[in-house]
C-alpha cells in the first residue's frame, strides 16, 4: 500500500515500513508459523532498539517483562486482553503487535453497544441471498473470520462493551479454533498463525462484564500508567511530535515546559497528591490520562500555530486543561478551583501559567 499525504493516519504497517522490513532482513531467532518477526523481534519494534544501522523508535514506554509477556502469549493459543485505565496505551500496542506480527493492523472489530454478532462471525450479502441462497459467494466475512482464514491477529476494541451474547460468539472460535458457517454446513478453521487482541477498559466497564467462560480463554495484560514522571513527558513529546506532523503544525524544540506541566497537573490530580508528596489535593472524576494529556498539547500546538505566533504558551494549553479536568461541571470546577489556588499559585515559576488558567475558568 502506498502512503500518501492525504492520509490522516497511516496505518503502523505502512508509517513504520521501513523499521519492518529492517527488522525482518536481520531477525535470524525463530518465528512462529506464518509471524513476519520472531517474538525477540516483535518486541524490539515495540520498545525500541536496533536494526542493523536502522535506530528502532520506541512505540511503546512501559515494562518490558510486559510487553514480553503480552508477545509470548501471542504465539500460543491464548488470546490476549490488554486492560487498563483509558490512557494506557492499550489500542496503540494493540496496533503495532498486530502490524509487526502479521503485517496488517486493520482486521479490527470495534466494541460498542450496538455491535452485533456478524461483527464476530460473519453477515450475508441479502441481495445474493435473496437471489441465490445461502452460498459461499453471498457470504460477507468478518474481519476475525478473514483473520482465521488468513493466519492474522484479528483485534477486538472495547471488549466489554459488547452485549453479553455478541462476546460469547468469541468462546467457539477461541476454544474450538474454529467458526461453524450453519447455514452452508462447513465451518472454517483458524490456521497457525491466527489469534486474537482485545482490549477493555478497567475504570469504566462498559455495558458488559466478561463472563468467566470468556475471561478464561484470554491471558490479561495489564498496561500500567507510567511510572514517573520523566516517562509521561517522554511518551507525550514523542506522540505530540508525531501528530503535529501528521496535521502538519509547525514542530516546536521549546515546548517542553509546557508538556511538563501538563503532564504535572494530570498526575498530581489523578494520584491526589503533589510531587513533593506534601500537600493532598482532591481528584476530579475524570481519568486524567497520557491520552488526554496528548490531546490537551496537540490542541494548545493548534491555537499557537493558527491564533498565536507558533509559540507553544500557557494560555494556549488552559482551555485544553480545564475541559479534560472539569467534566462534572459542579463537583470538578471547586476541585480544579481550589488547585489552582492551593497548588498551583504558590509554586514557582508557575505564574503565567495560573494567570492563565485562571483567566479562562472565570
Amino acid at each position: 500500500m502506498t502512503v500518501t499525504p492525504e492520509i490522516m493516519r497511516p496505518h503502523a504497517e505502512d508509517e513504520y515500513a521501513e523499521e519492518l522490513a529492517a527488522l525482518a532482513a536481520t531477525d535470524d531467532r525463530p518465528r512462529p508459523p506464518a509471524w513476519k518477526l520472531s517474538p525477540a523481534a516483535v518486541v524490539t519494534y515495540l520498545l525500541g532498539g536496533k536494526a542493523g544501522d536502522l535506530e528502532i523508535t520506541p512505540k511503546y514506554v512501559g515494562p518490558r517483562r510486559l510487553v514480553e509477556v503480552a508477545v509470548a502469549t501471542l504465539a500460543t493459543d491464548r488470546a490476549l486482553l490488554l486492560l487498563g485505565v483509558p490512557g494506557t496505551a492499550k489500542t496503540w500496542v494493540s496496533e503495532h503487535l498486530a502490524a509487526a506480527i502479521s503485517g496488517d493492523s486493520t482486521l479490527l472489530v470495534q466494541g460498542t453497544a450496538g455491535t452485533a454478532e456478524e461483527s464476530i462471525r460473519y453477515g450475508w450479502n441479502y441481495a445474493q441471498l435473496i437471489a441465490q441462497g445461502p452460498s459461499e459467494a453471498a457470504l460477507v466475512p468478518s474481519p476475525v473470520f478473514r483473520a482465521m482464514a488468513g493466519a492474522k491477529i484479528a483485534r477486538i476494541e472495547e471488549l466489554t462493551r459488547m452485549p453479553s451474547d455478541v462476546q460469547d460468539a468469541l468462546i467457539t472460535i477461541l476454544s474450538e479454533k474454529s467458526l461453524p458457517i450453519s447455514e452452508l454446513g462447513t465451518e472454517v478453521q483458524a490456521r497457525k498463525g491466527f489469534n486474537v487482541i482485545a482490549t477493555a477498559n478497567d475504570r469504566d466497564k462498559g455495558v458488559n462484564e466478561l463472563s468467566s467462560a470468556l475471561r478464561r480463554r484470554f491471558n490479561t495484560v495489564v498496561l500500567p500508567l507510567p511510572d514517573n514522571a520523566e516517562d509521561e513527558v517522554a511518551i507525550v513529546s514523542r506522540r505530540v511530535a508525531q501528530l503535529g506532523s501528521s496535521l502538519e503544525l509547525p514542530q516546536q524544540d521549546d515546548a517542553l515546559e509546557e508538556i511538563r506541566r501538563v503532564v504535572t497537573v494530570f498526575r498530581e490530580l489523578r494520584s491526589g497528591r503533589t510531587e513533593d508528596g506534601r500537600t493532598a489535593v482532591k481528584s476530579p472524576s475524570a481519568t486524567l490520562s497520557t491520552a488526554e494529556a496528548i490531546s490537551v498539547v496537540t490542541g494548545g500546538l493548534a491555537l499557537a500555530a493558527h491564533f498565536g505566533d507558533g509559540v507553544l504558551r500557557s494560555n494556549d494549553v488552559a482551555g485544553g486543561i480545564l475541559g479534560a479536568v472539569v467534566k462534572d461541571p459542579s463537583a470538578d470546577r471547586v476541585v480544579w478551583s481550589e488547585y489552582l489556588e492551593t497548588v498551583v499559585r504558590e509554586r514557582e515559576g508557575w505564574a503565567d501559567f495560573y494567570r492563565a488558567c485562571r483567566d479562562i475558568s472565570g
